[in-house]
């Protein structure tokens, strides 16, 4: 669950997940990110690198520019928790709707 945490952590911040959504898009300088937040450049590089500790994110080295993209199997624990809750919830949703149609009797 350590790995689930840091996920939720990093994307509980707006601006890094307005950051990665605009990374899914397509990859950035840090740069261009700059210029469209109004976030200083050391803080987007400081949340780029809290996005790419937690493997949401990876970088590509042309010259002295560093490229980031999206890492697509970054969010796979979040997806592999999410779908191990998903079984439970539709058997939850019948019982209690069972149980309120018994209710209205």
């Amino acid at each position: 669950m350590q790995r689930e945490d840091a996920i939720f952590r990093a994307l509980g911040d707006p601006s890094r997940r307005a950051i990665y959504e605009r990374l899914a898009r397509g990859e950035a300088p840090v740069k261009d990110l700059a210029a469209r937040f109004e976030i200083s450049q050391p803080a987007i590089s400081q949340h780029l690198a809290k996005l790419r500790g937690v493997g949401l994110v990876s970088e590509r080295r042309e010259g002295r520019f560093v490229y980031y993209q999206v890492e697509p199997e970054g969010l796979r624990p979040l997806i592999d928790w999410i779908a191990h809750y998903r079984a439970f919830w539709p058997e939850r949703v019948n019982r209690l709707r069972k149980l309120l149609k018994e209710m209205d009797e």
